[in-house]
Order: structure tokens, then sequence, then C-alpha cells
């Protein structure tokens, strides 16, 4: 049992045995004491006095005294107002690192003893991954690893969307101008070289609604009756019909697209465990619409289009099946639902998708209910905001986004010049060098993005991002780098990490109380499926070591009795360090 569940319980127990208030230990927080204060943790009494009838203050009190009387590592306790301040022991602070530097995994727990699928990435075969994309992957892949820190059964999936009217649109633009290009021939990887046809589409068919208007046909009609959009509607149909040439088409463009997504994904560091297909789960969608034909949770209309009725639940009418038997996104979702429950038994199945789909997939788990599916309730969509630059929102049909690929180049590319400036690698190698410019340039993009809570829109910076100082990823591996440092030099003077001897805790008091929080945090951000949490945490965990070691001269005091303790405070900080910038997705340099 950790020291603050076992004060917890005993501020419990006295509040009834005391006071006759029965209070749940959810409701029981402790707070780290503010630094101008003395104490170790607060407790903040006001909430009781009513109950107690009687002061605050003589609340406070009480719980105080009978601290020390029950609670051995509890030494003192301050009362300011309606505040109670815990002072805790010097052997109680070694316990709290002992726990920390003898841990391995530590702050693991199994709070989440369910099977869960992380569905993430899921990228159109139509052009290459762009900045909005990489905020999907960061997101979904640190969620999964915080989630399996918790303890859950996790699994990393992708579902790929590989057919539809965007990827005929890639597809007819290619036929039309490509050529033959190929990757090989064009020297472009496989998704860039789809995604240039798409905007080519896109560019061609502007041009054919410019001419339409210009014959006196309305805008919103010429869009719909231009010759390219006929044409990719065609080649959809032709696809759900199994034409052999558009097929062969298909295959080659996706596997074009599916080449270089492998580089990028590699280069990121994101991996899924499985693969799921659009062009496989619809069919499984369609089935879907029959039985709730079949069943009348759906109806169909004159067109022959099918459609589910929410207006009794505060939506709308939704489409499920167009008129000409062709799919649309929620008939490949309700298809992709029943498949994921079928391989996995999911218990919660979470969507890593942009806060753009809300209403979608407020739809697809209605409709699942609706259809009396169990897994139903244990859909959720984590909903993210979008990515901004300083020029301004990204479209990728006008070819406005910002590559991925060419984003990380950048980033690595300023990480370099960055380090070589403040000279950062002395006595590296070229290979080593160039390992940290890409740990450096990939942690700064990494940790800039995953430090925003998920909900919010956010601004992306590059310069800002790639800072050695302030709340960036550079700046906390820079500290666990520093920290690994001290511990070789400490090694080399003969002098290794031990909890031993002379042990004087008071200067390291206010690093050991946020290593302490640690396993709560942990525990927070998988229940709020948030890195965010854990990426400030260790922001303001390095920000604290930081001030200790200007404060505390390791390897200058004239009693060395101590440093043998404070080399193993020293590395339970980079451990916790480096656990925190694991469940980011980002590594940690071992020197620079």
């Amino acid at each position: 049992m950790s020291l603050e569940l076992h004060i917890k319980q005993s501020i419990q127990a006295i509040l009834l045995s005391q006071f006759e208030i029965n209070e749940s230990l959810e409701k029981i927080g402790l707070a780290p004491t503010r630094k101008e204060v003395a104490g170790d943790f607060t407790f903040v009494v006001f909430p009781y006095a009513g109950k107690a009838k009687t002061t605050p203050e003589a609340v406070a009190e009480v719980l105080g005294k009978k601290l020390i009387e029950t609670v051995p590592e509890v030494s003192g306790y301050n009362v300011i107002k309606g505040f109670l301040n815990i002072e805790l022991s010097g052997n109680a602070w070694l316990d709290k690192l002992k726990e920390v530097f003898e841990t391995e995994d530590y702050g693991k727990n199994n709070s989440i003893s369910s099977k869960v699928m992380v569905e993430y990435s899921s990228p159109n075969t139509n052009k290459p991954l762009h900045l909005g994309h990489l905020r999907n992957n960061f997101l979904g892949y640190s969620v999964s690893q915080i989630l399996k820190y918790n303890g859950a059964e996790l699994t990393m999936a992708n579902l790929i969307n590989d057919r539809g009217i965007h990827i005929c649109k890639s597809m007819l633009a290619y036929q039309k101008f490509g050529n033959g290009e190929t990757p090989e021939s064009s020297g472009l990887k496989g998704d860039k070289l789809v995604g240039k046809y798409y905007v080519a589409f896109d560019s061609a068919l502007k041009e054919e609604i410019t001419t339409l208007v210009a014959e006196g046909i309305i805008e919103d009609e010429a869009k719909k009756i231009a010759p390219l959009v006929l044409e990719a509607q065609k080649m959809l149909l032709d696809w759900e019909n199994g034409n052999e040439d558009v097929h062969v088409l298909w295959k080659k463009m996706n596997q074009w697209v599916y080449d270089g997504f492998a580089v990028t994904y590699k280069s990121i560091g994101v991996e899924f465990d499985q693969y799921y297909y659009e062009s496989n789960t619809y069919m499984l969608g369609k089935d879907i619409v029959q039985e709730g034909l079949e069943k009348g949770i759906f109806y169909e209309k004159e067109d022959k289009s099918v459609w589910v009725d929410l207006e009794p639940d505060g939506l709308d009418n939704k489409l499920v099946q167009r008129g000409d038997g062709t799919s649309v996104y929620i008939t490949q979702d309700m298809g992709t639902a029943d498949l994921k429950y079928t391989d996995y038994s999911v218990n919660k199945s979470i969507y890593v998708v942009g806060n753009e789909q809300d209403y979608h997939f407020q739809v697809l788990k209605l409709i699942m209910k609706k259809m009396g599916r169990t897994y139903a309730d244990g859909i959720y969509h984590l909903s993210y905001g979008m990515v901004d630059l300083p020029s301004g929102k990204m479209k990728s049909r006008e070819g406005t986004v910002v590559d991925a690929d060419d984003l990380i180049e950048e980033m690595i590319s300023t990480a370099k010049t960055r380090t070589e400036d403040l000279g950062k690698i002395d006595g590296f190698s070229t290979q080593e060098a160039n390992t940290l410019y890409n740990t450096l340039g990939l942690g700064a993009l990494k940790y800039y993005i995953l430090k925003v809570d998920p909900k919010k829109r956010m601004l992306f910076n590059p310069e800002e991002s790639i800072d050695f100082q302030g709340n960036t990823g550079p700046f906390v591996q820079y500290t666990h780098a520093r920290i690994k440092s001290l511990i070789r030099r400490a090694e080399k003077e003969g002098v290794h990490a031990s909890l031993e001897g002379e042990v004087n805790l008071d200067a390291e008091q206010q690093v050991l109380a946020l290593l302490t929080e640690f396993p709560k945090k942990i525990q927070e951000a998988g229940r709020n499926y948030s890195p965010a949490l854990i990426a400030n945490f260790a922001f303001d965990l390095c920000k604290e070591f930081n001030r200790y070691y200007a404060e505390v001269p390791l390897f200058k005091e004239e009693s060395k009795a101590q440093l043998p303790v404070r080399i193993a405070f020293c590395t339970s900080v980079a451990k916790v360090i480096k656990i925190s910038m694991h469940l980011l997705g980002v590594e940690v340099p071992e020197k620079m």
C-alpha cells in the first residue's frame, strides 16, 4: 500500500470515529503542499466543518493529532485556516525513494483490466500522410501505450479507407493524365504520386465547373453534373460491381500508397497489431443494412436509398446506403464494428478521429444500440481538435497540406542546426550525431503535439517546438541526458547509487513529491485518454529537477557520504522521465 493511500484511509477512519462523518475514500484528496508552506501533503478541511458542527481549524487540529498517533510516517502538521498541512518523517521520504528506485516499471498497474482496441491513423489511399495525420498517429499510439501500462489487453488497429469516391478521383485523374507514370519513373514515394493525381482531379474539376458556370449553369448544379464528377461516380459503381479493369488499377495504385505509408510509419515509430480494409468491411455493413431493413430499424426511400430515423433520439435522418446500392462511410463502419467484436471480443473500442466526425460517431453508436449489439456501449470516439499552422488551415485536395515526410525531415534538419549551434555533440561520431538529430527532431514534434489536450484545436509552431528551453521535447530529453551524465561521472569516481548509510532527503523532497504523484498521473491519463497529462508531468518533473540541480552541489560538497543516495535519487528521476517519454512514443538520449 502506498503511503498516500495509508494517510487517506487514516483520515477516513478519524472523520468517522471523531465526527461520525462517513466519507468515501475517493473524495478524500491529498495534494502536494505549496512550496512556501511547511508540509508535504495538504488536506482541505472546509467541506467537513459543517458536518462536524465546529470550525475548520478545530477539525484540522483533531485530524493532525490523530495522524501523528496512528501513522508513524507523519512527523508533524500545521493548520492554516481550513488547510491541514501534513509533514512526513525522513524515513517516509526514504521509503518513497526506495519504491521508485527499486521498481523497474514504476507506476505500472492493472486499473484497466479489460480488452481494448484503439483504432487510429485510418488514412485514405488517395494521398500521403500530413500534419493532421501525425496528430492522429501520435495520439493513438501514445494512448495505446498508456492503456497498456494501466493493464489493458490492448490491440492497435488501423482501418485503411481504401475505397470510395475520393479514391476513384485519384484513379480517374491517373487514367486521364498519368501516361503510365510510376513511383520508380517519377522518383516519388507511391503515396505522394497518388496524392499528386488527387490534386490534379480537383484542379481539372474546377476548370470544368468554371466552363459550365460560364454557359449559364448555377454553380451548385455544375458541381453535380461536371463530366469528371459523373465519371468518378461511374467508376465507383463499376468497382462495386467488380469491373476487372477498375480493380486492376485500384490494386496497383493502392499498393503504391501502402508502400509509401510503411516508410512513414517506420520513420515516426508507430505500429499496428491489426489492419482492416474498408474494401472488405463495407460488404459486412451492407449485410447490416439488410438486417436493419428486415427489423424495421431502417427504411427505404423511393430512390432505393436506405435511411435510419434518429429524430426521436434528438438527431436526424441518416443515410446508410445510396440509392444505387453503393455504401457510405457509416455502412463500412457498421461492418467494421461487428468484425472487431468478432475478432477480439473487445470491451472498449476507441476511435481516434478528428472532431469534425463527432456527429458521425454519435450516429454509429446509436445505430448499433438499435441493432441490439451488446458491444455498442463500449464504442468511444476519442475526438481531437484540428492542427493549424501559422499560415492557416490545410486542404488536401488543393495541395496545401504540410506533408508528414517533409515536416519530419525539416524537424530533424532543424534539430541538427540547433544542436550544433549549442555545441551539444562534442565527442559524437557521425552516426551517433545523426541518431541524436533524429531523436531530437521527432521528439520535439511528438511532444509539442501531445502536450496539448486532445480536445483542443492547436497551432503547430515548428520553431518553438524544438527549443531547448521551456515546455518542449528537447528540454525534457536534455534533462534526461544531463542526469545520465551525472550518473556516469559518479561511476567514474567510484560512487554507485545506494540507499544505505547517511540519508538526508530534505533537498530532494520537492522532486520526490512529484515522483510519488506519477502512479496517480498514469491512471488519470488512462481514464481520460490524455497523453497531455503525462507530457506536462514530465515537464514539471524536469523543471523541478533542474532547480534542485542548480541548488545542490552534487560533486562539490565536503561530505561525500550523501552522494550515493543522491545518485540513487538522480537514477530514479531519470527512470520516471524515460517511462513518461516512452508512453508518449518519444526516445530519450543517454548523452548530449
